[in-house]
């Protein structure tokens, strides 16, 4: 029996259930579904050798690591939301939107010193919110060429932002 077979037969036979273990963890179905989908779209795109024997237990581990991802997320999220909200909620200076745009003058200036291929990585991750992994995907380049290249613009960034602090 394939792999794709197996994992295939175990969903149809499990997936109601795993569906229930998610949702008593979440609470939220809808998020449980997402989660079991995950589940199972990563094993049948995982090219590791998977048995009938460890199926089970590798459903349930990558199932709670997914439910504990959500909840790291989702904790991560609602202090952000507390933080904007504590500073959006002090009245909003014309100094401040001064010193906020100054700020960002600072960085582009700050960015156009970087070389070119410092530069645009820098602008991926920084702007774009992209990883490493993502950035030498993209552009086609090693990990370790862009993880270097990263580290350098942001050692750069940090030695001219310093200056204006």
């Amino acid at each position: 029996m394939t792999d794709h077979t197996l994992i295939t037969n175990y969903y149809i036979a499990h997936r109601d259930e795993l569906l229930a273990f998610a949702s008593s963890r979440l609470g939220d179905s809808c998020q449980a579904e997402d989660i079991v989908q995950n589940v199972f779209l990563r094993l049948l795109t995982s090219d590791k050798l998977i048995s009938e024997v460890t199926l089970p237990a590798l459903v349930f581990a990558m199932t709670r690591h997914l439910i504990y991802d959500y909840f790291r997320h989702h904790t991560a999220v609602e202090q952000y939301e507390h933080y904007i909200k504590g500073v959006c909620s002090e009245q909003t200076t014309e100094e401040s939107i001064l010193s906020a745009r100054e700020v960002m003058e600072q960085m582009e200036r700050g960015l156009a010193r970087l070389p070119e291929n410092c530069r645009e990585i820098y602008r991926m991750h920084i702007y774009d919110g992209m990883k490493v992994s993502e950035i030498s995907q993209q552009l086609g380049e090693g990990y370790k060429s862009v993880e270097h290249r990263l580290g350098a613009a942001r050692k750069a960034m940090r030695h001219y932002l310093r200056r204006y602090a």
